[in-house]
């Protein structure tokens, strides 16, 4: 299943470097998908995190289509990841400290440097942002994998909202797929590691 999810991540990163759209489209649908299904053959206790995953797809998609609407269904979908996620962490006994001050800080930061750029879109933005942030501060909490996981997602959404203000350069949709796939697969393994083997009936 993880070598299904290599071919598809490469896949994908390929479509964005080079154009492809139409590869982009079959790819990128498939990236959580993959490992929603992973999620359930190997731990089949963790459906919340499966569910997390299929919200990802949405998401995925909805930004595969342009314009404000569909930006917004997609952040959405997000945001229900990111609820989804943060339950995970909670029920594996994370509880995030400096952690939290920490991404309290970069939220702060990135508000400061984003909202006047960001327009009308500000408030719903950086709503997103302030889950996003509790969502990697509980990452954190549950071990370094996922925290690094956690760590990646918030510069790939960075990444999304510098799009979103026309801010762009070179590079930016492959640097923004490679942070997102490495941050989907370890929160991912980090909530499989985490996750207490079946006690024996």
């Amino acid at each position: 299943m993880l070598i299904l999810f290599a071919v598809v991540a490469v896949a994908d990163l390929i479509a964005v470097a080079w154009g492809i759209e139409w590869l982009e489209w079959v790819a990128k649908p498939l990236l959580c998908l993959v490992l929603a299904a992973y999620v359930l053959r190997t731990a089949p206790r963790q459906r919340l995190l499966a569910t997390g995953l299929v919200f990802a797809t949405a998401g995925d998609v909805a930004l595969l289509v342009d314009g404000q609407v569909a930006f917004l269904v997609g952040m959405t979908a997000f945001l229900v990841m990111q609820i989804c996620y943060i339950v995970v962490f909670v029920r594996l006994g994370s509880r995030p400290r400096l952690a939290a001050v920490a991404y309290l800080l970069v939220w702060a930061a990135a508000a400061v440097t984003l909202w006047q750029p960001l327009g009308g879109l500000a408030a719903p933005v950086l709503a997103y942002g302030l889950v996003l942030v509790a969502m990697a501060a509980f990452a954190a909490g549950v071990n370094a994998v996922a925290g690094i996981g956690g760590a990646l997602f918030v510069f790939s959404d960075f990444l999304v909202g510098l799009g979103v203000t026309g801010a762009d350069f070179s590079g930016r949709g492959v640097a923004l797929m490679t942070t997102y796939i490495l941050a989907q697969f370890l929160i991912v393994r980090g909530v499989l590691r985490a996750t207490p083997p079946p006690q024996p009936a």
